[in-house]
């Protein structure tokens, strides 16, 4: 197989109006830092004009691979698929919306010659976002480095360029829920900001909305860190001495005090008690949900088609069609 120096990986959902300037802006900025390169666009199940541009796309640069899943499986899925089929030395991970500039990759290629094993983009600036969701971002990431028992950079994406060293430690994880920025942290190595403005996006809606965004900081809080079950032990505890006192109460006022049965602090205590032994299950739920999930061992994501075209592309022929196309059709590692 020849040598690749770069691949740049980028998720694709719904992206038909951003995809030609995509592929120009980062096909340029490619160009300027390696001979040999590819670029992979991964079609996570769109249901509009992805696929086809993609394909034609494909079909007239060399340079392009096209990737389809076989259905919308997410953008942390999405991304490791990519991750999975890409054959550079170097790996650029970015987003099809354009808010992370690719003409920063020369800064990002020059940490790593000077030996840096992962760059990571730092935001110093978001615009065409709103104020609640910069506020949430800001509240996620300080309350996660809380919670978890490693040190993820605040302010970040999967916006990064990281070795091949580093990138064979990140794909020999098998976890089913993935918050891959908190899975390239645990990794360590030597891992440097480069602080940027992000833009608005090119075009299009966010592909993050608001529950989407829930259900990342959930994975990323469970996949990394125990203390919530910590918390829900230390609350039982709390709570089982505030019943204690009040056993205690009752007895004395019972024995010493003529005593008037009181319907509203009934309730309120039934009410509590109840309210917390709920939230208790619920966290102990959602891991005993993804342990679940996890024992199952499915894939973690099924390629329906690899398209690719040219010189570079045909590279990839051999590790894709010489029996080992189940193993990376299925996510396997």
């Amino acid at each position: 197989m020849s040598y690749i120096e770069l691949s740049a990986v980028v998720p694709c959902y719904n992206e038909e109006e951003s995809l030609a300037e995509l592929f120009r802006r980062l096909d340029a900025a490619c160009a300027n830092v390696a001979s040999r390169y590819e670029i992979l666009l991964i079609d996570d199940g769109s249901k509009d004009r992805t696929w086809e541009l993609i394909s034609g796309l494909a079909e007239a640069n060399p340079q392009l691979v096209g990737v389809r899943l076989a259905r919308n499986h997410g953008h942390q899925l999405a991304l490791s698929a990519g991750l999975s089929v890409c054959r550079g030395q170097r790996v650029l991970i970015i987003d099809a919306d354009l808010q992370d500039p690719p003409e920063l990759l020369p800064k990002m290629m020059e940490a790593i010659d000077e030996g840096a094993e992962v760059v990571y983009g730092k935001r110093t600036v978001r615009q065409g976002e709103t104020q609640f969701k910069k506020f949430t971002a800001q509240l996620f990431y300080r309350l996660l480095n809380r919670l978890v028992d490693i040190e993820i950079p605040l302010d970040t994406g999967d916006f990064r360029l990281m070795t091949r060293k580093a990138l064979d430690f990140l794909l020999s994880m098998p976890e089913q829920h993935r918050f891959i920025r908190g899975m390239v942290a645990w990794i360590g190595l030597k891992q440097v900001p480069l602080e940027y403005v992000r833009e608005e996006r090119f075009a299009g809606e966010t592909k993050y909305p608001i529950a989407k965004m829930i259900g990342l900081a959930i994975d990323a809080i469970t996949g990394f860190s125990v203390r919530p079950l910590r918390i829900s032990t230390y609350l039982g505890f709390w709570v089982a001495g505030l019943a204690a006192l009040l056993l205690a109460y009752s007895l004395f006022s019972w024995a010493f005090f003529q005593t008037v049965s009181g319907w509203t602090s009934l309730i309120g205590v039934v009410l509590a008690l109840g309210a917390i032994q709920l939230v208790v299950l619920g966290v102990i739920g959602e891991y005993l949900g993804r342990l679940f999930l996890e024992a199952k061992r499915r894939p973690l994501f099924l390629i329906d088609e690899i398209k690719h075209s040219g010189e570079i592309a045909q590279t990839l022929s051999p590790p894709l069609n010489n029996g080992k196309t189940d193993a990376y059709m299925l996510g396997e590692r």
